[in-house]
């Protein structure tokens, strides 16, 4: 009677070994002599897209009309990204009066902004700038899907290209990394904007014009009014 203990605590441990070790390989703990390390998965980067990721043909944006509307959220990003944008235009030699700027509150407003410009029949193409940043709500899902649709469907309805330069980042280092230096988005919209203008122009028909009329780009004899008088000249907005 006093070996039935030993062996009944032998079967108990046989029948318990299997957990013991499952158990110690999932947590990574030492059972015993048996040593199963917990294996750390190694950590995924994943590389930010660049301004240059994208390559473009020498363009001659001399005849070309550029709208730019930023927003007067998160001012530092937008500063920077729409430094980027002129410095591109510049590059393709877009005369500066050939270059409109204009302002609007926030990101969800540049649709009906880019309309506006787009209607006025004074632009090749227009490049809008903003930045979203990832919060608690799901405002930023609704606020970025709307722009995004909402600047596609101007392009569409309008015939003007309209280039979405509006960053949607989970945080407010991401938005800096790509408004700064040569990962500046802003570069790569500012010439897409003159290679999608160049194309409208050769598909449409589209002549170069020496002054820009109406709105946003008022002559060097001032915009006309709509009994065909020649005006004064004055700096319009929306």
């Amino acid at each position: 009677s006093h070996e039935l203990y030993p062996r009944q605590e032998k079967i108990m441990l046989h029948a318990l070994l299997p957990l013991t070790l499952l158990l110690s390989g999932a947590s990574g703990f030492t059972v015993g002599r048996f040593v199963k390390p917990l294996v750390r998965q190694p950590l995924i980067t994943v590389p930010k897209m660049g301004a240059m990721d994208i390559s473009f043909e020498e363009l001659d944006g001399s005849g070309v009309r550029v709208g730019v509307i930023t927003t007067r959220w998160n001012t530092e990003i937008i500063d920077g990204l729409a430094a980027g944008v002129k410095e591109a235009l510049e590059e393709c030699k877009v005369p500066d009066d050939y270059i409109f700027e204009t302002q609007v509150p926030g990101a969800f407003e540049l649709p009906a902004a880019a309309r506006f410009l787009a209607l006025s029949g004074t632009v090749d193409a227009i490049v809008c700038v903003g930045c979203l940043i990832k919060g608690d709500t799901m405002h930023f899902e609704f606020i970025a899907d709307a722009v995004a649709k909402g600047l596609m469907n101007v392009g569409l309805s309008t015939n003007v290209p309209v280039v979405f330069g509006v960053l949607t980042v989970n945080e407010e280092q991401q938005a800096k990394d790509r408004a700064t230096g040569k990962d500046n988005h802003g570069i790569s919209w500012g010439k897409t904007a003159v290679e999608m203008a160049l194309l409208r122009q050769s598909a449409l028909g589209a002549k170069k014009v020496g002054k820009l009329e109406g709105l946003g780009f008022g002559g060097s004899d001032g915009p006309v009014d709509k009994g065909g008088k020649v005006g004064e000249k004055k700096v319009m907005g929306f």
